[in-house]
């Protein structure tokens, strides 16, 4: 019985039909319609498709080529610093030798 008592408030729409309209409302319906899309053609699609692409492409080359040649122009760099201390180096080697042969030589 205690299953009964809590369906009371169904019983009293028992015979009703209740329907919940899925409409929008009135002046939405109202409204005039949307103007028609001029649709974009093939060739105009893929001309459009083709130079994004291009365009991003390209940029992303640049970017790549860009940063690569940073990078190399900072390895050419510390190379040509290395090469030049090990000249001067080299040199100070050289001239000491020839100061050192020279004085056994005098002698």
């Amino acid at each position: 019985m205690a299953l009964r008592s809590s369906l009371k408030p169904f019983l009293a729409l028992q015979g009703r039909v209740v329907t919940r309209p899925f409409s929008v409302s009135r002046p939405r319906w109202d409204a005039s319609p949307l103007p028609a899309k001029k649709p974009v053609g093939a060739f105009r699609g893929g001309v459009f498709g083709f130079l994004s692409g291009a365009v991003a492409a390209g940029a992303s080359v640049y970017y790549y080529v860009l940063a690569d040649y940073r990078v190399n122009n900072e390895m050419l760099s510390a190379d040509i610093s290395a090469l030049q201390s090990a000249t001067l180096k080299l040199q100070s080697y050289i001239t000491e030798l020839e100061n050192k042969v020279d004085q056994l030589k005098k002698k």
